[in-house]
């Protein structure tokens, strides 16, 4: 099987688990679901780093530009958190891990979810915005295979296009940075906040709308960041 076929599925229901995942145990009747799926995002992790091999591989070769150490930081930090939630996730583990019977360092271990989680999601977002570009012209690559004679679009239909996206996106971030602030999220990164809080009140829609639009935030502000790097380095 083409490992492109299989790459943008993987990512999809990574970035789905993450947004359900973030919402804690409160998101559902039993803590062992909560369990459950952070082992299967995890997984999906796994495989996503098997398919990116390579660019690991290579991590100590060739030279260093500023958009390679901004990817490379950005994909380390992802991997550091991942490696804490793991560990962290099996320490607190009430049902999928709890045959180990640990019972020592559970402090530690709630302190080190909290942090590691909103870090990672944090990374994720921004590790979307460099792949934005990509992502979007395979997605035309694919209208365009399908529609066979495709027709070029009039520069009046693109120029309204970006125009509709570019205000979309500007009010995604807007809400982006209101729901950062709202839902708290930079107590957690610096830990302000030593425990996590889902106002039930909003509701699960709210929740996921507000952690969407963070993602949007963050993806858009590293895909800015990269076209600049890149404009720099031609």
């Amino acid at each position: 099987m083409n490992a492109n076929k299989i790459r943008m599925p993987i990512d999809i229901a990574m970035t789905i688990l993450s947004v359900i995942l973030m919402g804690g145990a409160y998101m559902f009747p039993s803590d062992i679901v909560h369990e459950i799926l952070g082992v299967a995002l995890l997984v999906l992790w796994a495989v996503h780093f098997a398919l990116n091999r390579r660019w690991f591989g290579a991590i100590f070769r060739g030279k260093y530009n500023p958009y390679r150490i901004m990817q490379t930081s950005i994909n380390i930090g992802i991997l550091i958190c991942a490696v804490f939630l793991m560990i962290s996730g099996i320490i607190l583990s009430n049902h999928v891990f709890s045959f180990l019977k640990i019972e020592s360092d559970l402090g530690f271990a709630r302190t080190a979810h909290l942090l590691s989680s909103h870090w990672y999601f944090l990374f994720m977002a921004l590790h979307i915005g460099l792949h934005v570009g990509m992502i979007a012209n395979r997605i035309k690559q694919k209208r365009e295979a399908e529609n066979g004679n495709f027709e070029e679009e009039s520069s009046s239909k693109k120029s309204a296009r970006k125009i509709i996206f570019r205000i979309f996106f500007s009010l995604a971030c807007l809400y982006g940075i209101y729901a950062f602030i709202a839902r708290g999220v930079w107590k957690y990164l610096i830990l302000q906040q030593q425990f996590f809080f889902l106002d039930l009140e909003r509701g699960y829609f709210l929740f996921a709308v507000d952690y969407i639009s963070i993602i949007v935030l963050f993806a858009t502000a590293s895909h800015c960041l990269n076209k600049i790097l890149q404009k720099k380095n031609r």
